[in-house]
């Protein structure tokens, strides 16, 4: 499998079977990935901020780094592709308080809440998630299969299903 990755604040879709998709360092950052197994595409998107608002210029230049500007735009990629919203499946990984112990800020709480009402608007169901805790985590999504596999918090890699059940970190 040739890996494709998704940097911090970058999102990337893909079509071709031999490829997975991997990110790397979900702290408070959260991974949005979707597949559509009819139209064979899968779809991943790395976000560290919850809302724009916060920096427009910085949206703008950066749309990635925002849910509510970077999970429209993974979406719409996967459709220009042939994913269809009814069938796409969705997992989300991350959203964990790794830097603010005190969680005064509490950012990786805030980005789960902003892709909860980003989705919730558009009317998209989470299918599976790993998030919260205390561990960073890593992500990988088989193009081919939809397969996906999470590691992190010294926990050896597994596979992440819909019904996945992963220790609290």
């Amino acid at each position: 499998m040739r890996p494709v990755i998704v940097g911090i604040a970058d999102c990337r879709i893909s079509t071709d079977p031999g490829s997975v998709l991997v990110t790397y360092a979900l702290g408070s950052c959260i991974a949005v990935a979707i597949y559509d197994a009819v139209a064979g595409v899968a779809g991943m998107l790395h976000f560290m901020l919850p809302e724009s608002s916060i920096d427009p210029d910085r949206a703008r230049e950066r749309p990635y780094m925002f849910a509510d500007t970077g999970i429209p735009r993974l979406f719409r990629a996967a459709y220009q592709r042939g994913a269809e919203k009814e069938r796409i499946m969705v997992r989300v990984a991350g959203g964990a308080q790794v830097i603010d112990d005190h969680g005064v800020f509490d950012i990786g709480r805030q980005n789960y809440l902003a892709l909860r009402e980003t989705l919730r608007k558009a009317g998209i169901m989470i299918h599976g998630e790993q998030v919260g805790g205390t561990i960073s985590r890593t992500l990988k999504l088989e193009v081919s299969t939809g397969r996906m596999w999470l590691r992190g918090g010294g926990v050896e890699e597994r596979e992440f299903g819909v019904s996945s059940q992963w220790p609290e970190g």
